[in-house]
């Protein structure tokens, strides 16, 4: 791990914050910013001004990224409310033993030391370790809440924006010509040769244009109702196809999940698109979903070389589908994708919250 990045991942960039934030604080305190600096460096005072620091921080990140997460944004609010006044109370105490500590290092008694007539720990307590513990944790929260307001109205707004880029790119796919033309000269050739088939692939068919044009303008739609498609998408497409390309297509029906539409089609598209075209060997697209805590998407396909147009392939591009899953699910997916000399595959896996 690079050190810059070492020291962004563990914000360690927020230090100079705290510490500056904590002498602004001592210096109100005190009414003079040249006596709070100068008992910060050069006194005994150093001792408890680094127990402000250090246990103020450690508080506040606890907060954001412990109690937060698993239990305010959980709606357990009694639970939260609880270990945040445990959290502040604990800072309030440690804060304290440094005030002792920096006495027992100076050779003083607590009242030589801060000129108080009484130094008990609840006399301590209740001044600024507390009220200094609180102002800190409601800065943090406030500037995290301000933080993330932004993000959200951001985020809103790329979304609004690439709604009408991918409505856009529907539109192109939904009305290419060798795409209809192709399916429908598959269907054409079938009629003569198994009618059966034929009107259920018309059916496939027409069933696909309905689901595109229609079932498709929501931001969420029934996972079922996706892997209907792609279904349809894998009869069509394997009308296209020779006869040596085996194509399994494993799914787990049995759910009650949603997922944002076409995020799923791109992959399978490729694989039809990319797949060997060998004639002494079997060539061959392999498909599954499963959903246990996580929906596992996984495709692969036989390839006769190595896929370099990777960024841009497909109806939409694996671009547009990662920027669409940063948007809709930012940081609840993983996208991996292995390609090799014989054989391409993709495995999404998005978390559902």
């Amino acid at each position: 791990m690079k050190p810059t990045h070492w020291f962004y991942k563990y914000r360690l960039y927020h230090i100079p914050f705290w510490f500056l934030y904590n002498y602004l604080w001592w210096a109100i305190t005190i009414s003079d910013p040249v006596e709070a600096a100068r008992a910060i460096i050069f006194s005994p005072f150093a001792v408890k001004f680094s127990f402000y620091v250090i246990f103020e921080t450690l508080a506040v990140y606890f907060n954001l990224y412990f109690l937060i997460p698993k239990y305010l944004e959980k709606s357990r609010f009694t639970l939260y409310i609880i270990y945040l006044l445990l959290t502040i109370f604990c800072t309030a105490s440690i804060i304290v033993s440094g005030y002792c500590l920096g006495a027992y290092l100076s050779g003083k008694s607590l009242e030589q030391l801060y000129g108080k007539d009484s130094c008990s720990f609840y006399h301590l307590l209740i001044g600024s370790p507390l009220s200094s513990t609180v102002a800190s944790m409601t800065l943090a929260m406030s500037i995290k809440l301000a933080k993330n307001w932004l993000q959200t109205q951001r985020r809103q707004q790329l979304l609004e924006k690439e709604k009408l880029e991918t409505e856009l790119n529907f539109l192109k796919y939904q009305f290419n010509p060798h795409f209809l033309f192709n399916t429908i000269n598959s269907i054409f050739f079938l009629i003569h040769k198994n009618p059966d088939k034929a009107s259920a692939s018309l059916a496939k068919f027409s069933e696909l244009l309905r689901h595109q044009l229609y079932e498709c303008n929501d931001t969420q739609i029934p996972l079922s109702q996706e892997v209907a498609y792609l279904e349809n998408i894998i009869d069509l497409e394997k009308l296209r196809q020779n006869d040596n390309v085996e194509v399994t297509f494993d799914v787990d029906k049995e759910n009650n999940l949603t997922i944002a539409p076409f995020i799923l089609m791109t992959f399978v598209e490729n694989a039809f698109k990319h797949v060997s075209k060998h004639t002494d060997q079997l060539n061959w697209i392999r498909i599954a979903l499963h959903v246990d805590d996580k929906l596992h998407f996984s495709v692969s396909n036989s390839t006769s070389d190595k896929v370099t147009d990777v960024v841009h392939y497909g109806g939409i591009g694996l671009k547009n589908v990662q920027r669409r899953l940063d948007l809709i699910y930012p940081g609840q997916y993983s996208l991996d994708i292995q390609n090799n000399t014989t054989s391409f595959e993709v495995n999404l896996q998005l978390q559902y919250v």
